[in-house]
């Protein structure tokens, strides 16, 4: 397989899993984010990743998500299910359980905690990515694992040429590592970055890569267009588009992708909450936003950026305040 077994590109969001106040998956307000996002005309989205809140779910948990997605999901947009583990019979099971489900592709970090070396990361993707029939995406995040597959020479050729692996989502901070991904393997597979900004503009156009893959998907309302402008050629609309995202997500995430006001996750559901979105709550280890100004500070950025606003024009309503 290859990047053209599969049309996968634009602006996906990683869709958080809405738990209730007292901490059970809440499989009503996962159901309505999911048609939420069909709704905004998003491209794509991945459940079960780091905004999914993998790492406090259950195994059932996981597979009830990714069933969820999929009966939600497939046939309309592309849903890849994440399957990151600690090891990799651990992340083949549930990668066997999406397959079932009927998912379009499955997800995977290198294991965290292990800081596995370049041998050891191909060793592992060699194993997940062929469990099953699915497309593969490569997840490279080394905020979450503290191993950064850009960082080692020739190790995302070498993962682009794995049978199944079609993409790779590249999430390092270090913006021109993502860039030399990108010249490395774009014509082989799909690589999903940082590419909402002027600069990726210019990558998208002159070298390659194919969408973003966004946490919780906020900025739909500009991202989408973004896109949309991209895949037709029309750079002046796509600039457009790209500042007013900026202006959004600049005042909320760091270049490294930690939040601005408090954990990422966190943040984002605060985010949603604001905007009367289905996000839910977080669970532990993560800790709710319990700080007025924090808060207060949170819904500033939503409105000045104009998120508000385009969120109303859209649906008709009024977002709370």
């Amino acid at each position: 397989m290859d990047r053209d077994d599969v049309d996968w590109h634009g602006y996906w969001p990683a869709a958080p899993t809405p738990f209730t106040s007292s901490g059970e998956l809440d499989e009503d307000a996962l159901r309505a984010l999911l048609r939420l996002y069909v709704r905004q005309g998003v491209h794509g989205v991945l459940v079960n990743g780091s905004t999914g809140e993998w790492f406090s779910q259950s195994p059932a948990e996981r597979r009830r998500v990714a069933e969820i997605a999929a009966s939600e999901l497939s046939g309309r947009i592309p849903v890849v299910v994440g399957v990151t583990a600690y090891t990799a019979a651990e992340a083949a099971e549930l990668a066997r359980h999406a397959e079932a489900a009927g998912a379009d592709g499955v997800l995977a970090t290198p294991p965290p905690y292990a800081h596995l070396g370049a041998a050891e990361i191909h060793a592992f993707y060699a194993e997940v990515s062929t469990a099953t029939e699915l497309p593969f995406m490569v997840y490279n995040w080394p905020r979450g694992v503290a191993v950064d597959i850009s960082a080692h020479p020739g190790l995302a050729e070498r993962l682009a040429d794995l049978d199944r692996v079609v993409a790779i989502k590249d999430s390092t901070g270090d913006w021109l590592r993502m860039l030399g991904t990108v010249e490395a393997v774009a014509d082989r597979v799909r690589v999903f970055g940082s590419f909402l900004h002027r600069r990726g503009l210019a990558v998208l156009m002159e070298i390659g890569g194919d969408g973003n893959i966004d946490g919780g998907g906020i900025g739909a309302p500009f991202a989408v267009p973004f896109y949309e402008a991209v895949r037709k050629g029309d750079r002046e609309t796509a600039r457009v588009w790209a500042d007013r995202y900026v202006a959004l997500s600049s005042r909320l995430i760091n270049p490294d992708y930690s939040g601005v006001y408090a954990s990422p996750i966190s943040q984002l559901k605060a985010a949603m909450a604001i905007l009367g979105q289905p996000g839910g709550h977080v669970r532990p280890p993560l800790l709710e936003i319990a700080d007025d100004d924090v808060i207060s500070a949170i819904g500033a950025v939503l409105r000045e950026s104009g998120l508000v606003s385009a969120l109303e024009a859209e649906d008709g309503t009024e977002a709370r305040r």
